[in-house]
C-alpha cells in the first residue's frame, strides 16, 4: 500500500490542473516541468489560480527529455528546467521567447528508507562502507544521460571515490521523481536525490535524508523561460513565479537563488 501510494505521487510523468472548467481548455497552458518540482510547482500552480482565477496543466518529467520535446515541436508554452544549459540551447535555436530567468539553484541529499542498514550520511562514507560489505545491494540516483539531478549525484559519487563501486548496482530512474519512488519504495538501501522531494511530507516520512556539499558537484543552475507561441496565461504564471507569493513556497521545498539561506 505504501508503495502504491508513494508511486501514484511519484509517477515519472504526470499531469496536474488547478482552476474551473468554465475556463476553456484552448486558455490552459501545459507547462513542462523538472521532476524535482512535483510537490513546490503544484502549490505554485494552485496559489496562481486563487491570485488570478487561471489554470494551467503541468507536466513532470526529466529536463533533458523535455528539451528533445520541445525540439520537436511539443506544444508547452513554458520549461522549467533542471539545467539552464536546455534553456540556454532552446533560446540560442529559436524556440524560447529569450534567455529566461534563474528561479533556483538545486541541491541533492541521500536519502535512506526506513529500516534500511544505511545512514543517511552526506560524506557518503558509510555509502563506500556499505558498498564494500554488502549491506548496499541496490542505490537508486536518475538516469545521469538526461537528467541534471542524475549528472550531478554522479559527480558527487565520482568525488566520494565510491562511483566505480556502486555503478553495478545502480537502479537509474527516468527522472529524479521515479528515483526517489526507487529509493524509498523499499527496493533499494537509499538513493540521491533533489532535496525538494526529500523535504516533501510524503517523502520525508519514509525515511531520512542528509545534504551533500554543494562543492561537490557542478551548480544544479534552474532555469525557466517561455517558448514561441506563449500565450497569455503562460505568461501570467511565468511572472507569477517570479513573484514574492511563489518565491516563498520555493523557499520552503529547498529551492533557493543566490544569496538566499538554503
Amino acid at each position: 500500500m505504501k508503495r502504491r501510494a508513494l508511486h501514484l505521487l511519484l509517477c515519472g510523468a504526470v499531469a496536474f490542473a488547478t482552476g474551473a472548467p468554465s475556463i476553456r481548455a484552448q486558455d490552459v497552458p501545459t507547462i513542462a516541468a523538472a521532476s524535482d518540482l512535483q510537490f513546490a510547482l503544484v502549490e505554485v500552480a494552485d496559489a496562481f489560480k486563487k491570485e488570478t482565477g487561471r489554470e494551467v496543466k503541468l507536466s513532470f518529467g526529466s529536463s533533458g527529455n523535455f528539451f528533445r520535446q520541445i525540439q520537436q515541436g511539443a506544444p508547452f508554452q513554458m520549461f522549467l528546467s533542471a539545467d539552464e544549459q536546455f534553456v540556454f540551447d532552446l533560446a540560442a535555436a529559436g524556440f524560447t521567447l529569450d534567455q529566461g530567468t534563474l528561479y533556483a539553484v538545486g541541491r541533492i541529499v541521500i536519502v535512506v528508507p526506513s529500516g534500511s542498514p544505511l545512514k543517511a550520511d552526506g560524506t557518503l562514507a558509510d555509502l563506500k562502507a556499505g558498498v564494500a560489505d554488502g549491506r548496499v545491494r541496490k542505490f537508486a540516483i536518475a538516469n545521469p544521460e538526461h537528467a541534471p539531478y542524475g549528472r550531478r549525484a554522479e559527480e558527487a559519487l565520482r568525488h566520494a571515490g565510491v562511483w566505480d563501486q556502486v555503478k553495478d548496482r545502480l537502479v537509474l530512474g527516468e527522472n529524479i521523481s521515479q528515483a526517489a519512488q526507487f529509493a524509498m519504495s523499499g527496493g533499494a538501501q537509499g538513493g540521491i536525490i533533489a532535496y525538494s522531494l526529500a523535504l516533501s511530507p510524503s517523502i520525508a516520512k519514509l525515511g531520512s535524508y542528509a545534504l551533500i556539499p554543494e562543492d561537490w558537484h557542478k551548480p544544479l543552475q534552474q532555469r525557466m523561460a517561455l517558448t514561441k507561441g506563449a500565450g497569455d496565461t503562460a505568461k501570467q504564471f511565468y511572472e507569477f513565479v517570479r513573484g514574492p507569493k511563489a518565491r516563498v513556497i520555493m523557499r520552503r521545498y529547498g529551492f533557493v537563488l543566490p544569496g538566499e539561506p538554503v
